[in-house]
């Protein structure tokens, strides 16, 4: 575990702008104008599945890949065109990069000692054993890599990075390669330690569970476009479209479409309220609806009616599975509620605020008042 080291001002803390960044591989577009601004301290994830653009938009952070149009100040300095040394950044990568045979005080000292203006063996000494008392790792500074667990070794990574004491931290899916138990514990000392370093640090992942916990301001990513920017509650639970809906989630979000009739979005099995305040020009309708914000109701009440395909016991709660219509739908259910693969099931939204709306042709989320 982490020691109980001071939090630390985070006064190098520096912001990150993209100014209508792309990124073309020849035809083919893997970055197109994004658009980020990155406050000094914040936590920031890029989010997305594989393919989406979210490691190349953290090469051009670093320096490691040009952009083909547009800027990136870093502090409100412009990098665009930056060699990588020179812009005060340190990056943290999946495969932990260390030296196998270097002992874990030569692999975190590493970066001080290829710098350009020498580090003297004092401050050497100070910088790595301070990063090592941070990380838990003062016991095993005379070890290899080898000998020292995956966890262990992606703090070393860490420390490597900590001890150039950089104003920017990129992390690209470091806790990728550890079990899910270990992973689960990196994130919570990956949050403790932001919180002491009080740096700006960007992170990528596919895992939105990562995202979730960690940041402070989500970037949702979907073939190399930012779909929507914000803290996770916010993406969690006003998504900007179905994408975000679907995709944010474990399971996501529940999507059902269908056309007005009788003030109804109605569709086989499907019968929910629309809301007075629905603006009237909306044609093509989708309801969304969190599994959690979903109840079991008579089949007469009920605005979803199907067919249950499974249940699955987790402990605190239930997942079911049904079939309303031609949609696999996902509920949380209470743990003590008894329900049966085929048995016929009702359900409703467990409010009417907690229905979210789509147009059915865009995808956009429908603002609605409150």
């Amino acid at each position: 575990m982490l020691s109980p080291t001071p939090p630390q001002t985070g006064s190098s803390a520096r912001s990150v702008k993209f100014i209508d960044v792309a990124k073309r591989f020849g035809p083919v577009t893997a970055v197109a104008d994004v658009n980020l601004d990155i406050a000094p301290g914040q936590f920031v994830t890029l989010l997305g599945p594989s393919g989406c653009g979210k490691s190349t938009t953290l090469g051009m952070i670093a320096g490691l890949e040009l952009p083909s149009q547009g800027q990136i100040l870093i502090g409100g300095r412009d990098v665009t065109t930056v060699a990588p040394a020179d812009r005060d950044i340190a990056m943290v990568f999946q495969s932990y990069a260390l030296y196998p045979h270097l002992t874990i005080f030569e692999n975190i000292a590493f970066p001080l000692r290829a710098r350009r203006r020498r580090t003297s063996e004092a401050e050497v000494s100070r910088k790595v054993r301070d990063a090592a008392t941070m990380l838990g790792l003062d016991a095993l500074l005379e070890r290899l890599p080898r000998e020292i667990s995956g966890g262990q070794r992606q703090r070393v990574a860490l420390g490597r990075a900590m001890v150039r004491t950089p104003t920017v931290y990129l992390l690209d899916e470091p806790l990728s390669n550890l079990d899910q138990q270990l992973r689960v514990q990196m994130r919570s000392e990956l949050k403790d330690l932001h919180q002491r370093l009080g740096a700006t640090m960007l992170y990528v992942t596919h895992d939105q569970g990562e995202a979730m916990t960690l940041s402070d301001v989500i970037a949702v990513m979907s073939a190399g476009r930012i779909e929507q920017v914000g803290p996770p509650r916010e993406l969690y639970d006003r998504p900007a479209n179905l994408f975000v809906a679907r995709f944010l989630g474990e399971p996501g979000m529940n999507i059902f479409a269908g056309d007005r009739a009788d003030g109804r979005l109605r569709s086989p099995g499907v019968a929910i309220a629309l809301p007075p305040d629905l603006p009237a020009g909306a044609a093509g309708l989708c309801a969304g609806i969190r599994p959690e914000d979903l109840v079991v109701s008579t089949e007469k009440d009920a605005e979803l009616t199907g067919t249950v395909r499974t249940v699955e016991f987790l402990g605190s709660r239930s997942l079911m599975r049904a079939d309303i219509g031609e949609t696999l739908v996902t509920a949380f259910l209470p743990p003590d509620l008894q329900c049966e693969p085929g048995q016929s099931i009702g359900l409703s939204p467990s409010s009417p605020s907690r229905v979210r709306w789509f147009d059915a042709g865009s995808g956009a989320a429908i603002a609605q008042p409150g």
